[in-house]
């Protein structure tokens, strides 16, 4: 989007950086925090980093409606700190791909499977579902 890409354009892309920056590592540091609460054993499906991907990414879900269609402008630097810095650092597609490929060498290759399926499906769905309550939301909203 024309839009989004003007906003690290020009001087204005220092404050934009600075909001991504922080938000990634306040995402990052709640990836951790979860990782910490939800060990994954040797061996075990990893259940923290499949749930920080889903959560993640219904939250994204959410968020790209309240500024894309809530009507009120959002303030310029909600989407760069709050959907690339934190929802961006808190989501994880590299530990995805580790945790995969670790399921693959211990030879267990119908979890790694389910791992990426089970993955990438609850994650858009998580998108699809939080979006459409978030629309169905703001419509009642509007409606009143």
């Amino acid at each position: 989007m024309p839009a989004q890409r003007a906003e690290t354009a020009g001087a204005h892309k220092w404050p934009v950086l600075a909001a991504i920056s922080v938000g990634g590592a306040v995402g990052a540091a709640g990836r951790y925090g979860a990782s910490l609460l939800w060990p994954t054993p040797g061996g075990a499906f990893p259940w923290a980093v499949f749930w920080v991907n889903v959560v993640g990414c219904g939250l994204i879900g959410v968020l790209m409606v309240l500024v894309s269609e809530g009507g009120r402008s959002a303030p310029p630097l909600l989407r760069p700190f709050l959907g690339v810095g934190v929802l961006g650092g808190f989501t994880t597609f590299s530990t995805y791909a580790l945790d995969f490929s670790d399921l693959l060498e211990r030879e267990e290759a119908g979890t790694a499977l389910a791992y990426a399926g089970g993955t990438v499906v609850a994650a858009l769905g998580a998108v699809w579902l939080t979006a459409s309550v978030a629309r169905a939301a703001l419509k009642r909203a509007a409606a009143r």
